[in-house]
């Protein structure tokens, strides 16, 4: 088996303010990076649009009716004051989703043995009911309720090390006993969430929040002392990754001192997890990371761990 490597063009049509840190540029960095010729071994996919019935396995219908209607004919239609539409921000959206739930489908069915999607925007900070964060819907969760709701899966991890919290799916898998959600990130930091007495209805919920200029001795604690421990507790038949790359130390955004090594290390802890508990099965995909040097060498190193395993 190979590793699933999914993007497509539609997510290049998703646009943001001039100056924005969530650019095009972003997804043009990781595609340059990826036509070296050690990425030749990727099976690489063109990520379908996603169906209504997708987004409503984590979103209220209300939540999807006011996406809709916000997307624009031109020009910019904003959510809040980082978080906007343009007019191909919805067809870009619904190829996350897309990929995650094509992904889950070909780990699970024995295609591949992991997967990365690299698609934009990202999607961690939308909740329920609320776009924000540069995020319209909550993509890895989306993928994660595919695997629950339609593979008959028990039991999934969401493990999440992007610089900033996903508040947007610890609110999607908050009631859900089913879904472990456990997140490195820098506090205080935006969105102000995910603290570590934040830990879900029923304990699925792991917070290990990191000081500023933490680096990757941090990072390692974090694992092996909070979140590898829970992850075996919960025993999960798939895990999911929020491959966020904006916790290195190059990013503008914020301040931890990660390099690309610090992801390929906790790439290979959550490879070799999942080989011992769930038959190697992970679906990673993209999240944050703004600087275009650091994020396209990150996400070098984290497909080169995945396709490792293969």
């Amino acid at each position: 088996m190979t590793t699933a490597f999914l993007s497509h063009s539609d997510c290049l049509s998703h646009h943001n303010p001039e100056g924005h840190p969530e650019s095009v540029a972003r997804l043009e960095a990781i595609q340059q990076r990826m036509s070296a010729p050690e990425f030749d071994g990727l099976m690489r996919i063109e990520a379908p649009l996603c169906s209504d019935e997708d987004i409503l396995l984590a979103h209220p219908a209300a939540h999807l009716s006011a996406m809709k209607a916000a997307s624009p004919e031109s020009g910019f239609q904003f959510i809040d004051g980082d978080t906007s539409l343009s007019p191909g921000s919805l067809q870009a959206a619904c190829r996350a989703v897309g990929a995650n739930v094509k992904a889950v489908d070909m780990v699970l069915s024995g295609q591949v043995q992991n997967a990365f999607c690299a698609t934009r925007p990202p999607g961690h900070h939308a909740e329920q009911l609320q776009a924000m964060g540069f995020c319209f819907f909550g993509n890895v969760v989306i993928g994660a309720k595919h695997a629950l709701e339609r593979h008959g899966l028990s039991r999934v991890a969401v493990v999440d090390f992007d610089v900033h919290h996903g508040n947007g799916t610890q609110d999607l898998v908050w009631d859900d006993p089913r879904t472990l959600f456990a997140s490195t990130h820098q506090m205080p930091l935006y969105p102000g969430t995910g603290s570590a007495s934040e830990t879900g209805a029923s304990g699925n919920v792991v917070n290990v929040p990191l000081v500023p200029y933490a680096d990757g001795s941090d990072l390692r604690a974090a694992f092996e002392q909070e979140i590898l421990p829970a992850l075996h507790q919960h025993k999960p038949e798939m895990v999911f990754i929020s491959a966020g790359f904006d916790a290195h130390a190059r990013d503008p955004l914020a301040n931890l001192h990660f390099t690309e090594e610090d992801f390929a290390w906790a790439t290979r802890v959550l490879c070799d997890f999942a080989k011992d508990t769930c038959q190697g099965r992970v679906v990673s995909t993209l999240e944050g990371g703004y600087d275009l040097q650091a994020l396209a060498a990150s996400v070098a190193a984290h497909v080169g761990v995945l396709m490792e395993q293969t």
